[in-house]
């Protein structure tokens, strides 16, 4: 009753009253789009890999990838094993494990970074020289080759005013091998660590200016991960939250926030032993970069655990435990990133991966497919949820836990249509309509 009653219409504002304060929320509106411009869409990799500058060669990714392939057969050397170390269910032990094996022989490693830091340590200026020369020939050379990990760089020394010289020449030396080599890579990526100050983030970003002008580079080619690794980055002395001033200091050039384990724990006093990953004061110090970085383009990464799987089975096992309930622990808080130390932490960090996106696989699919259809289903999504769903469908595709084809069968969306709806602001959603 009622339904093809045609209703009136009236309005009492006159238009000029929307366009005034359309013209005053223009601003506003500009400064939304350039402080929170959302995800890049870009793929993201699962974990990152330190190597120092003196262990690095061109062989590194191929060995991390043996390296783990034979803690895997020697300490796991089936599904059923492996899957009873980490608890997993019997619908995704050979899943998992043929596909934690595929990784490991076809693409070990997702973003390796050649550490002249921490890892790496003070040495005499000519042999820092000459790593980090090195380090740009090896890494050209293995783009060029199909060799290269998708993502490769240098973690260099910070812009405290010990090391900060050294630093500066160093990530000259080795952006000028990479530029002599044939050029920049795309999957170039530059870490600064222990940042204190938003000053510091500003000062790398006139060093990246100064390369790019120098070199005759487009202006803007080069970003950086911030490393967050010390309390006065989460907290200034003012009270503010300053990886917030961080991230807007760093003029769009910032990629990532790197969480330092171990670092920002001796920071604030917590005992070596209790230095971990899931220690409550790493929880606070992730969840102010989370906050601080969400919309703006910028990705949180968690840290590492120092915890090596090495020894008698029984000890890897536990250490493979430790690993696998970390990283599953970070994914499930939206740390799709993390650090790993060592080869025989691979096994474990793809096994967490995989497992947390093939287990909601179905269900994020059927949501999705009747998000995107206008059917009715137990859940009422929004948008955001859209969002977030389609998000993680593709994260599974590009680590390789899932596979095109059966995403595609599951949803009835294509690629772009799934990047669409990750990135609205970015996509095109009548494409992910269709």
């Amino acid at each position: 009753m009622g339904q093809g009653r045609q209703e009136t219409v009236a309005t009492s504002l006159a238009g000029a009253v929307s366009e005034k304060i359309s013209a005053s929320l223009a601003p506003v509106d500009a400064e939304l789009d350039r402080r929170y411009p959302g995800d890049p869409g870009t793929r993201q990799p699962v974990h990152t890999v330190y190597v120092p500058g003196d262990v690095f060669d061109g062989g590194t990714i191929r060995s991390w990838g043996d390296q783990a392939l034979e803690a895997l057969d020697e300490h796991a050397p089936d599904a059923a094993s492996f899957a009873a170390c980490l608890g997993l269910s019997d619908d995704l032990a050979e899943p998992v494990y043929a596909r934690v094996r595929a990784k490991l022989e076809g693409e070990p490693v997702e973003d390796l970074r050649v550490d002249f830091e921490d890892g790496y340590g003070p040495r005499p200026d000519a042999e820092e020289d000459e790593a980090a020369a090195r380090a740009a020939r090896l890494i050209a050379r293995a783009y060029a080759e199909g060799a290269a990990a998708p993502y490769m760089g240098i973690r260099m020394k910070c812009m405290e005013a010990a090391v900060r010289d050294r630093g500066i020449r160093t990530l000259d030396v080795f952006l000028t091998g990479l530029a002599d080599a044939g050029g920049l890579p795309d999957g170039l990526v530059l870490t600064l660590p222990k940042v204190t100050y938003p000053e510091q983030v500003t000062a790398m970003v006139r060093l990246l200016e100064a390369f790019e002008e120098a070199r005759g580079l487009t202006p803007g080619r080069l970003g950086f991960e911030i490393q967050i690794e010390t309390s006065q980055s989460i907290l200034a002395a003012d009270g503010t939250a300053a990886v917030a001033r961080m991230i807007q200091a760093a003029e769009g050039r910032a990629t990532g926030l790197h969480y330092g384990t171990f670092d920002y724990s001796a920071c604030l006093g917590v005992s070596a032993a209790h230095q971990a990953s899931d220690h409550p004061a790493a929880d606070h110090a992730k969840a102010v970069m989370q906050v601080a970085a969400a919309g703006t383009g910028v990705r949180v990464s968690d840290g590492s655990t120092n915890v090596l799987p090495v020894g008698p089975t029984a000890q890897v096992h536990d250490a493979w435990r430790l690993h696998y309930g970390l990283t599953r622990r970070a994914l499930a808080r939206a740390y799709y990133q993390g650090w790993d130390m060592h080869p025989g932490h691979l096994p474990t960090r793809y096994a967490a991966v995989f497992a947390f996106y093939r287990e909601g696989f179905v269900q994020a699919a059927e949501r999705l497919s009747r998000y995107a259809g206008r059917a009715g289903g137990d859940v009422m999504d929004e948008p955001a949820t859209a969002k977030a769903l389609s998000g993680y469908l593709l994260r599974g595709l590009d680590c390789g836990a899932l596979d095109p084809a059966e995403v595609d069968e599951a949803t009835g969306l294509t690629r772009p249509a799934l990047e669409a709806f990750a990135s609205p602001r970015r996509g095109d959603l009548t494409v992910a309509a269709q």
